[in-house]
């Protein structure tokens, strides 16, 4: 009998993986974790306490232990502060991927093994499988909510003590198995927006926590077509709340914070916004190792996007991709995520589009 903490956010997927292990005879507790609550006075609104009485509802359901962890810490100074920061200086950050690699596989799993527990759990759309002594990160069979764009950063040591335990099935069938075990959870809509802090306005969330200047949107011709309010409230491949008229319709196309300019592109097949390669740094592989210094695979530059094959050049400190079709808004600060038919290979952070 392997003794295994599922984090459980108060959500259907996260219940119904404990229901899962319960039943293949494994000692389970549940896990609730505080990691973010809005300043007093705050009008942002964080449904931690309902999430957390869910959490509570589900454990007694299905008659297993549970307890909350605050790492209210560790989520400010690990993710928030970065996220912060990436925007300020003119990045797009992907906070779901580091809230993975740094409290839920990184401070979770820490304290879950020091506990004595043989391994977490959690609700994530993904699988974990062995071959030739290596742990895969595998695609879960439901493709539609497929999570491993965001899990791209585990390693050997996080996959040897995880289980995701709904990972084969569709999101209706985990439905279905919470319905009918009773679950107060089981039509629970899913949760949106920022990891543990919910469905926000990113320009609201930002102010007052960024330096924000304004300055000229340019098309790249030169002609100054209207005034940014700080260039962290923009992302690449926007095109409403620009403030910029004239008939064909705008999108960002380049953040400078050199010279604190939005570049703009005339229309969505505005040649700007595309790019045929990238440089990206902070790669990690599943495996451990790249797989060769230079070699082909798919790839996705956002998540749900489809995959795009691409050519991998693997240098000292980054890897240079180079797409079969130019790509659309690639965002400095989002994640690149490889794959090999259904196998996660890993991933990096977006660093610049390239363009020849």
């Amino acid at each position: 009998m392997t003794r295994v903490i599922v984090g459980m956010s108060g959500g259907v997927d996260s219940s119904v993986a404990a229901l899962l292990l319960r039943e293949a005879g494994h000692e389970v507790r549940g896990v609730f974790m505080k990691n973010y609550e809005p300043l007093p006075g705050s009008n942002q609104p964080c449904p931690w306490e309902q999430d957390q009485a869910d959490v509570a509802s589900v454990c007694e359901k299905l008659g297993i232990p549970w307890e909350s962890w605050n790492f209210e810490k560790e989520y400010r100074t690990r993710v928030l502060e970065y996220f912060f920061r990436e925007y300020e200086a003119g990045r797009t950050p992907n906070p779901d991927v580091l809230c993975n690699r740094e409290i839920k596989f990184g401070v979770f799993l820490q304290r879950a093994l020091a506990e004595g527990f043989d391994a977490v759990a959690t609700g994530h759309y993904a699988q974990v499988r062995q071959s030739g002594g290596k742990y895969q990160l595998l695609v879960a069979d439901d493709t539609r909510k497929d999570q491993t764009y965001f899990l791209h950063t585990l390693g050997q040591a996080e996959l040897a003590r995880t289980y995701f335990p709904i990972g084969h099935l569709q999101k209706s069938k985990v439905r279905s198995i919470a319905a009918k075990a009773g679950l107060s959870v089981a039509s629970k809509p899913d949760s949106q927006g920022i990891c543990f802090v919910g469905q926000v306005n990113i320009t609201d969330f930002l102010k007052g926590k960024v330096i924000a200047t304004p300055g000229q949107i340019l098309t790249e011709a030169g002609s100054v077509v209207g005034e940014h309010q700080g260039l962290a409230f923009y992302t690449i491949g926007q095109r409403h709340g620009l403030g910029v008229g004239g008939g064909v319709p705008y999108y960002v196309a380049k953040k400078d914070t050199i010279t604190n300019t939005l570049l703009v592109a005339r229309g969505d097949k505005d040649p700007v916004l595309y790019a045929s390669a990238l440089q990206a740094t902070e790669a990690s592989w599943v495996v451990g190792a790249t797989p060769a210094k230079r070699f082909t695979c798919a790839a996705r530059i956002r998540y749900r996007q489809p995959l795009e094959q691409c050519t991998i050049s693997v240098h000292q400190n980054f890897l240079h991709v180079t797409f079969t079709q130019p790509q659309r808004a690639i965002t400095p600060g989002q994640a690149i995520v490889f794959y090999d038919s259904k196998v996660c290979l890993g991933g990096a952070t977006i660093e610049k589009a390239v363009n020849y």
